[in-house]
């Protein structure tokens, strides 16, 4: 099957289930002309507090928004792969990297490593083929612990790129205090995992509009979410 084709598929079956964007506004996508990643620039501030979780070998979306807008990046990911990476780039001030991961609890979570050895795809879900691989622990805090090690009373865009971590994430800031939401919310699903299957994604969306959340995005890949609470001005 063609990935046009898998895509196709997926975005169906998200319209089957009633899941299609229902607020529309400005976008801005990055790297700009792919859509992946999109984002409301409008209430974007230098003073805006970005939480990136997830790093891999990708900070395309960290930098266009410390270059557009001169905000700092708290960017998160527990794995040495990821590490290592990072310290053969050149960054800027504001690219602040914490060697840690999210996850509903704190303490330390499991890992499993990709298939591919070019890959920085771990994840705390077991695939099927993760016997012959080899795992890691590495150490996860929950956001709301998180934002009261770095000081922060409030985030205002927050990125999920965490191997299927996502579904219980969601579920942890569910239980957090309204104030603590963060303004824009934006989420790389993994029902395209065999394990996890499009029901813990439509479960995840059902949580996110139970707190406020409208869906501004959905990427052609139909696993890329931008959730966005109009209720929630993040530069007040």
């Amino acid at each position: 099957m063609s990935q046009w084709v898998r895509d196709g598929w997926r975005r169906w079956q998200l319209r089957c289930k009633g899941v299609r964007v229902d607020l529309r506004m400005t976008l801005e996508f990055s790297p700009p002309g792919a859509d992946e990643w999109a984002y409301h620039p409008d209430v974007v501030s230098p003073s805006s507090v970005v939480y990136s979780f997830g790093v891999g070998q990708n900070i395309r979306l960290d930098l266009d928004l410390i270059h557009r807008f001169g905000l700092t990046v708290h960017a998160f990911d527990p794995t040495p792969k990821a590490c290592a990476w990072l310290r053969t780039q050149s960054l800027p001030a504001e690219f602040r990297f914490h060697p840690i991961g999210i996850a509903a609890f704190d303490g330390e979570q499991t890992f499993y490593a990709p298939r591919r050895a070019d890959s920085f795809d771990y994840t705390s879900i077991p695939r099927g083929f993760d016997r012959a691989q080899p795992v890691l622990r590495g150490p996860v805090r929950r956001l709301s612990t998180l934002m009261r090690e770095l000081g922060h009373d409030r985030v205002d865009l927050l990125k999920l790129d965490i191997e299927g971590g996502e579904y219980a994430v969601i579920a942890d800031i569910a239980r957090s205090s309204p104030r603590q939401l963060p303004a824009q919310v934006l989420v790389e699903f993994h029902h395209n995992f065999p394990a996890v299957g499009l029901g813990r994604t439509l479960t995840a969306v059902r949580q996110m509009q139970a707190m406020g959340y409208h869906i501004a995005h959905i990427s052609r890949r139909g696993l890329e979410f931008l959730f966005y609470r109009p209720n929630r001005d993040p530069t007040t």
